[in-house]
């Protein structure tokens, strides 16, 4: 569907469809049979642009907006979801906060390499009892001459095995209320600990971090000031959503053309199984619910484009976008049906991968209390 786009984001959309066409898809199997992270085509994206497709040109990005980061991140997904996490984990959640806080130093050394693809960020949020709720972050960070002592743990943390740099959450203050600091791998008192295996997304890796008495400079504070940290993070939160809402797209339009292609392919009873209604039922069921998808989250990203109100917009956007998308892959892996278990079909990987898109961004329940909240003010 493209009715709705101008000529620059066509031009995004079928230049990262062309590479996920001819370099990734090819790819992607052994990408995640290898569980190892795919630093090539991770560069080659950088080389591409998407990294900085949404900064300002004088940290060397694009100066375009959410809608055409949502456009080439859903190319991304569409060919592989563990490529498409370590993309989205690098253009926003990872970096963003530098080009928002970072000092020139913080910027030229490690901002405008990253979004080149030549450095990797990641961020450092969730903890063993601290998800949904920010308020249960038990990282501290104590105020020294010269910096902060930062002693902690997280986890889940996305691309921390091959990070370069990661922005950290933790209370400082006498209020103890939430800071942004920034810890670049080798810091004494920095290491990344066990990784944790996962049922999907095998290519992007994920570990725990841990924090000993790891000092931070001053310099190295992104806050302006202790206790900032939540109401800066409200700010990139619509944005996660959206883009979440768009891998999720790229996701199910990939589960849905395999079991298009499969039921023109596969005979039974002597026609290809297509020509049965139940599974055009099943076929159509799927494109309907995947088309509105597209349409919320093309709204929310157009809003947060023109500068208009669009946090329920995008909590609903990513709300619907995964759990369609984990309709349309269960789905598609019924279609193929004994061969929707097999791993010689990539339905079996978009079926794990999914699942990735339910949690990023907020639970599905934790969305629906944003929307109703809205509702009810």
């Amino acid at each position: 569907m493209d009715f709705d786009l101008d000529d620059t984001q066509r031009a995004i959309r079928d230049a990262f469809a062309r590479f996920v066409d001819e370099r990734v898809a090819p790819q992607a199997a052994a990408i995640d049979e290898a569980h190892a992270f795919p630093r090539e085509l991770f560069a080659a994206l950088g080389g591409l642009g998407l990294f900085g497709l949404r900064y300002p040109a004088e940290v060397g990005g694009s100066g375009l907006g959410l809608p055409e980061f949502a456009l080439a991140l859903e190319e991304v997904a569409r060919g592989s979801m563990s490529l498409a996490g370590a993309a989205a984990m690098q253009s926003l959640m990872g970096t963003k906060f530098l080009q928002m806080l970072g000092n020139a130093d913080i910027v030229a050394r490690l901002l405008v390499p990253a979004l080149r693809g030549e450095k990797i960020g990641a961020i450092c949020m969730t903890e063993p009892g601290a998800g949904s709720d920010l308020g249960g972050i038990a990282t501290t960070a104590r105020r020294v001459d010269g910096g902060y002592l930062l002693d902690g743990r997280k986890t889940w943390i996305t691309s921390a095995p091959v990070a370069d740099f990661f922005t950290v959450f933790a209370k400082a203050g006498p209020e103890r209320k939430l800071t942004i600091f920034l810890v670049e791998r080798g810091f004494e008192g920095f290491a990344v600990g066990r990784e944790i295996r996962k049922m999907g997304v095998w290519a992007l890796p994920t570990s725990e971090v841990g924090f000993d008495a790891c000092f931070v400079p001053d310099s190295h504070r992104l806050s302006k000031e202790e206790g900032d940290g939540e109401s800066h993070l409200r700010k990139l939160l619509a944005e996660i959503r959206v883009i979440t809402g768009a891998m999720a797209v790229g996701i199910a339009r990939a589960a849905l053309a395999d079991a298009v292609r499969y039921a023109g392919e596969r005979v039974q009873f002597g026609k290809p199984i297509d020509r049965f209604q139940a599974i055009q039922l099943k076929l159509a069921e799927m494109a309907t619910a995947l088309e509105s998808a597209v349409l919320l989250v093309r709204h929310a990203a157009w809003l947060h484009a023109a500068g208009r109100p669009h946090h329920q917009q995008a909590a609903m956007a990513k709300l619907h976008a995964s759990e369609t998308a984990a309709m349309v892959c269960d789905q598609a892996a019924r279609v193929l049906a004994s061969y929707g278990y097999a791993m010689e079909y990539p339905v079996q990987r978009h079926l794990r991968d999914v699942r990735f898109t339910l949690i990023g961004g907020g639970t599905s329940e934790i969305l629906k209390l944003i929307v109703a909240k809205e509702l009810c003010a």
